[in-house]
């Protein structure tokens, strides 16, 4: 089971967007059978195998084994990831234009995210198989006024600045074939207060 399956086609998100559906594969983190699925849910088995039978057609279920029960033979199935992300591509921007230029625009802001969330669903997909270098940092800061935002900006730009200048040598010379290539994003925005 892996930990994140991106989703890029409709056909595949029409297939997981069904309000049983996403129960049953709550239901499939653990191998189990449609029984004891339907078992779970209140519904028939009938309903739970016809539903079972949909994610699977769309590669978001396996059948993991199987087990004979008072001489008829129950697939057991399960879920293909731990989460399921929507590719943002799915709808595609709407209306004019491609991506925010603007660096202050929360548009650029979305593409960026749009653009990660992409990349780490990729990156999920692959590090089954091997070992993916990478770090996350977060952290809150609080800001007092329009002076002190000013000043953080342009601090955190000069440093983002030098770092892409010191490490940002994209040439195709001997020594650098073989080399990782990374992506260095840095996102800042006003965080949402809780309610309470």
């Amino acid at each position: 089971m892996q930990d994140t399956l991106l989703i890029e086609d409709t056909g595949r998100a029409g297939a997981l967007l069904h309000p049983l559906r996403i129960d049953v594969l709550k239901r499939l983190a653990e191998p189990s059978s449609c029984p004891e699925v339907a078992k779970d849910l209140t519904e028939s088995t009938q309903k739970v195998y016809y539903h079972v039978k949909i994610l699977e057609g769309a590669g978001l279920v396996n059948r993991v084994g199987e087990r004979r029960v008072r001489g008829i033979v129950e697939g057991i199935y399960q879920a293909r990831a731990k989460s399921y992300w929507l590719s943002p591509r799915l709808v595609g921007r709407i209306g004019g234009g491609g991506r925010a230029r603007d660096h202050l625009s929360l548009g650029f802001l979305l593409t960026l995210a749009e653009e990660i969330q992409t990349d780490v669903a990729r990156l999920a997909e692959r590090a089954e198989k091997e070992t993916t270098p990478s770090l996350g940092l977060s952290a809150e800061i609080e800001l007092r006024d329009a002076g002190e935002r000013d000043a953080l900006r342009t601090e955190v730009r000069e440093f983002f600045e030098s770092l892409a200048q010191k490490y940002g040598r994209l040439d195709s010379s001997p020594e650098k074939i073989g080399t990782d290539i990374f992506r260095l994003t840095l996102v800042c925005y006003p965080k949402e207060e809780n309610e309470t």
